[in-house]
């Protein structure tokens, strides 16, 4: 059978993605990871986004609980108008990564990809143990697989009109949940039924992708078909690193346009610059790993959507290009990464 590529408004053929985001969302609710701001910035950051606030919230993003909020009639106006920007600077596919516990809303992704001509993939699977209720909780690993291949072949539970196009993301934190473990090998045991792609969220420690894998591998998942996210908040060391290429799965670095220093989520992390990220990924080119390689910029919250001050959805296309022609990417190089390894990493 040919190939394809699944996405909420029906099968296209790999050829037809265009430049892709592999690592993004358009409508979710991360009001769970809400934190207490420092005491003289609570009434900078407990309204909704003006001018004089953006400098605040690009330093504290999860002090706001409007920020958080990427599914209300304004997140979803900017999105709109930013997925709009993206079509009309060259970008033709975005993966939405979000999963149960993060509020996905189809019928607005479908929405998007019908007023904006951008192709929306969906995922399917379970994000971190912390954002499910409890009778998710429970179910047993055989629900995992049973629901995820459901999706990915019959139809979402929502609309059945739509079939998830990949798995992902698939979340954890370290250690391991016995939720989140159950997840993963669930997501091996159904890429190796349907044959698609899988995208994987590791906590912030080198040791948690490696884990992932493990346990991805020996449920018999492909290791070419998944996708390590976030690696650019994760892995810091050149040979761990390199260690982790060799794997075979695509190594995604997903955070550009994220450029302060201060990282909220895990204060002990040294947040990289987009020039940084781009070293790390030249690193991986020169040594082989040109063909393992995918870059996004995981949008989550309003204050990095343009109509908020942000950077948008086409900031990799508009800003990070011209960065990485200057650090030595030459454009084929380019396209591999935007263009061709998403497409294979997709398609099934």
């Amino acid at each position: 059978m040919p190939l394809k590529v699944q996405t909420v408004l029906g099968d296209v053929a790999p050829g037809a993605l265009g430049r892709t985001l592999t690592h993004e969302h358009l409508a979710m609710d991360y009001t769970h990871f809400y934190s207490h701001p420092p005491p003289q910035l609570k009434s900078a950051l407990d309204h909704k986004i003006s001018l004089n606030q953006v400098g605040y919230l690009r330093q504290w993003p999860y002090s706001s609980s409007y920020n958080l909020v990427l599914n209300d009639k304004d997140a979803k106006a900017a999105v709109k108008n930013d997925v709009g920007y993206y079509k009309k600077f060259g970008g033709g596919t975005i993966a939405e990564n979000t999963t149960e516990g993060l509020k996905r809303d189809l019928a607005f992704y479908k929405e998007v990809s019908k007023e904006t001509g951008v192709h929306i993939v969906q995922g399917t699977g379970f994000y971190l143990a912390q954002t499910q209720g409890q009778k998710v909780l429970g179910i047993s690993q055989e629900q995992h697989y049973q629901h995820m291949v459901d999706e990915l072949t019959v139809g979402c539970v929502e609309d059945k009109t739509v079939k998830a196009g990949f798995i992902g993301e698939v979340a954890s934190i370290w250690p391991l949940q016995d939720f989140e473990r159950t997840s993963i090998q669930a997501a091996g045991q159904a890429q190796e039924m349907v044959g698609c792609g899988v995208s994987f969220h590791p906590h912030r420690v080198q040791e948690a992708p490696f884990e992932i894998i493990r346990l991805y591998l020996e449920a018999g998942g492909r290791a070419d078909k998944a996708v390590m996210s976030h690696l650019d908040r994760t892995i810091f060391k050149t040979d761990v690193l390199l260690d982790f290429a060799a794997l075979g799965v695509y190594c995604q670095y997903d955070l550009f346009g994220t450029e302060v220093s201060y990282y909220q989520l895990c204060e002990s992390i040294d947040m990289p610059s987009d020039a940084q990220r781009l070293d790390m990924m030249k690193l991986l080119v020169e040594e082989g790993f040109e063909d393992r390689l995918l870059m996004s910029h995981d949008i989550h919250t309003k204050h990095r959507l343009s109509d908020f001050g942000g950077h948008g959805y086409s900031h990799i296309i508009n800003n990070v290009f011209p960065k990485m022609k200057i650090k030595g990417f030459s454009q084929q190089v380019i396209d591999k990464i935007t263009i061709d390894n998403p497409a294979k990493w997709l398609a099934f």
